[in-house]
């Protein structure tokens, strides 16, 4: 059986291969369709860069330099394992002609070693420490494909999405957090067609297997069992017991997190109400129970009864998210934040407790006035469409900052989108539709509504032509 991660099989011809994903290619752009000949995590890959709208030769962006790149990978996780990184990656990548390339859980580059000529070369197309490749800024390419689908892959050549990547070659695995499985981010060796071969795949491996054994042993284990549940950014929960992995169906994901933010636990009552609000009628008592007979079969002793409760303590990415935010730590908190909590539950108590942390996140982040905070939140699928944060943003720009061109476009489509263009607003000082600047220039607030990510979780509609404050 082909290894469906693996760029190419055994004997292929590197020259025919990349003649064939370019026609494929080019043809994906021009008719929406994809040839068979294209392997299905790439196919799949091509669809979403469409979906974000990847350009098709634009460098990827840069979002940390200089003092606050130093700083933000300082406090990584993954700078623990750079020593293990270098000495198992780092010779190999500069006698091979390759680099060594570390990424945060959203695909910001950490550090990009090795080569130095091949350094020089990635430079042209922004492979470098601070900027994002993730899917959504660069299309597919081994780190940010390896994340979001959390498995090894091998990029080649014409199967990147953008142009201007299709000389290379890279394969990456994803990192996680021995203790919780939290994504932390992923490790990749990028290059020539050379890279191609099946030994680069098994090498990130192994890899990424021992920085998370390196990070197991680097805490001294609790008493008892570690348990954790990570629910933001996943349609499902996974559930980690002592590094066992266990991904929950929907239903049972809502129960968990209701249960772990209730350690108290929750009548039957309470939980139906919790589950499906107004929604709920006779049959719904019966239909949970026979929801948690399930999922006492899947979790066993965990789940407790008469209140239901959780019996033993579990971490949550929620609680974490939500413990930096209350410390006013607005880094962190947004670095352990990589989406809404089950974005495609409409379960009430889950709707409440995911916009409780996304509007404490919002305002955290347009109270400090901190552009690379801005930025990070405008970035997002579920920030992109935030024109009160756009304006922020470029407002907290100095008035000829080389990134401002960016946002600037960004506010300007946005107040299109929502009819607000002749509304005064700040920015580049303040002004009319027709040009003139407002008296007293001044900003005229708008009212804003959740966009329409977030009020088809809640059941809601979107008012099309009112600005929204995000896609959460």
């Amino acid at each position: 059986m082909v290894n469906p991660w693996l760029a190419m099989a055994s004997g292929t011809d590197p020259a025919e291969r990349t003649r064939a994903v370019r026609r494929a290619h080019e043809a994906f752009l021009t008719e929406g369709s994809v040839s068979p000949s294209v392997r299905p995590v790439v196919a799949e890959s091509w669809r979403r860069s469409a979906d974000a709208r990847v350009a098709q030769e634009r460098n990827a962006p840069i979002d940390l330099t200089d003092d606050a790149l130093d700083t933000y990978r300082a406090d990584h996780p993954l700078a623990r394992v750079m020593p293990l990184f270098r000495e198992l990656l780092g010779t190999i990548a500069h006698d091979g002609a390759h680099l060594l390339a570390v990424c945060d859980e959203q695909g910001r580059m950490l550090w990009v070693e090795g080569h130095a000529g091949v350094r020089n070369q990635a430079e042209r197309m922004n492979f470098v420490a601070g900027a994002r490749w993730d899917e959504s800024h660069a299309g597919t390419n081994a780190p940010g494909t390896a994340l979001t689908v959390d498995h090894a892959v091998q990029i080649f050549a014409t199967e990147h999405f953008n142009r201007s990547v299709q000389p290379w070659t890279c394969a990456a695995a994803p990192i996680h957090d021995p203790h919780t499985g939290r994504l932390l981010g992923a490790v990749d060796i990028t290059g020539g067609d050379h890279l191609a071969a099946p030994h680069s795949l098994a090498l990130v491996q192994a890899t990424a297997r021992a920085a998370e054994a390196h990070l197991a042993a680097g805490e001294p284990r609790a008493r008892g069992p570690r348990i954790s549940l990570m629910a933001l950014g996943r349609d499902e929960a996974l559930l980690v017991v002592d590094g066992r992995r266990l991904r929950l169906g929907r239903r049972h994901s809502e129960i968990m997190v209701l249960l772990a933010g209730h350690p108290e636990g929750l009548s039957g009552d309470r939980l139906t109400l919790e589950l499906y609000g107004p929604r709920a009628d006779d049959r719904s008592p019966v239909t949970l129970r026979a929801e948690l007979s399930r999922l006492r079969r899947l979790v066993g002793p965990l789940l407790g009864s008469r209140p239901y409760r959780l019996c033993a303590s579990v971490s949550t990415d929620l609680a974490d998210a939500a413990e930096a935010l209350a410390s006013g730590d607005a880094y962190t908190a947004l670095r352990a934040y990589p989406g809404p909590l089950l974005p495609l539950s409409e379960a009430p108590g889950v709707c409440r407790m995911r916009r409780v942390l996304e509007d404490g996140l919002r305002r955290t982040v347009l109270s400090h006035g901190d552009p690379e905070l801005l930025r990070r939140w405008a970035q997002t699928p579920w920030g992109e469409d935030d024109l009160e944060v756009a304006e922020a943003l470029l407002t907290a720009l100095p008035a000829h900052a080389p990134g401002r061109a960016v946002p600037a476009a960004r506010v300007r489509r946005l107040r299109e989108l929502y009819g607000l263009a002749g509304v005064a607003q700040h920015g580049d000082g303040a002004h009319h539709g027709d040009g003139t600047p407002h008296g007293d220039g001044t900003h005229h607030e708008v009212g804003s509504r959740r966009g329409d990510h977030a009020e088809r979780q809640g059941g809601g509609h979107r008012d099309a032509t009112s600005p929204q404050r995000g896609r959460g």
